[in-house]
């Protein structure tokens, strides 16, 4: 048996360590959540919507949102056909259509919809608003605009935030409309779904509660908004040389990854339980 100083040695400087690890990553969640709540806030002032800011936030709902509507509507395509019909073929052998419609909510509109859109953002514009910024940072360019008296946080950030979050809300929107049109009438095609549109429509609306809409909201809402402020902390984070883009763009991905899975699980819990 280990002496009392031995086990003493071994423990507190692990506790230690331990503690002041997590003290270091609430701070740095804190961080993060500010600049988010900082950016909203600014946001809905209108005299801070300047000809520049709302240029870079049209660029950014252009590249998040408009450009990755093919993806986005392929996917939807995909995932519709491919889930809505095993919902159906299993639900219909086993003589439970009743619970098509609930199935298809809890599915598609709860977690699959506002997870897969999220999932495309933040690798097609996380990656390109980190490694923007961070180049942005190491050319100088950043403190040039510091010079001329213009807030990065308000010029740079905010925007991109903003303009990710509506995008992710909006591609979410999209995903759900196409991946029931495609699923009902590819269905329709392959003799599996049976029953018209307006039938198949007030199955899954009369599963639908008010709860519902606020989980698909905020799943999309929220997420989109941390992707957006992470990935430009990041690439504004840069004090090195080029070799640190990568890098940078790589840390706004994982951590925008990890903010998405626990914002759903959050919001689920709140939701549901």
């Amino acid at each position: 048996m280990l002496p009392y100083r031995n086990v003493k040695a071994m423990i507190f400087p692990l506790a230690e360590r331990l503690g002041s690890r997590t003290i270091e990553k609430g701070r740095a969640i804190c961080a993060v959540v500010a600049v988010a709540a900082t950016a909203v806030w600014l946001a809905l002032q209108p005299r801070r919507w300047s000809q520049p800011v709302r240029d870079v936030l049209g660029r950014q709902i252009l590249f998040t949102g408009v450009d990755a509507m093919g993806v986005i509507s392929g996917i939807a395509v995909l995932v519709g056909l491919s889930v809505i019909l095993q919902i159906y073929v299993a639900l219909t052998r086993l003589g439970q259509s009743t619970m098509i419609g609930p199935l298809l909510v809890a599915i598609l509109i709860r977690e699959a919809g506002p997870l897969l859109v999220n999932f495309i953002v933040i690798a097609r514009s996380g990656t390109a608003i980190a490694s923007e910024l961070s180049a942005m940072q190491v050319t100088g360019e950043v403190r040039v605009l510091d010079a001329l008296g213009l807030d990065p946080l308000l010029v740079l950030v905010m925007p991109r935030a903003i303009g990710v979050a509506i995008s992710v809300v909006c591609l979410t929107v999209l995903f759900l409309v196409l991946s029931f049109a495609s699923g009902y009438v590819g269905g329709l095609l392959l003799g599996v779904v049976s029953g018209s549109p307006g039938r198949f429509l007030g199955s899954v609306f009369n599963a639908l509660r008010p709860a519902d809409l606020v989980n698909v909201i905020t799943k999309a809402l929220v997420p989109g908004l941390l992707t957006g402020t992470l990935c430009s902390v990041e690439g504004l984070g840069v004090r090195g040389a080029l070799s640190e883009v990568p890098q940078a763009a790589t840390r706004g991905v994982v951590k925008s990854f990890i903010s998405l899975f626990l914002v759903s699980a959050i919001v689920s819990v709140l939701t549901y339980l």
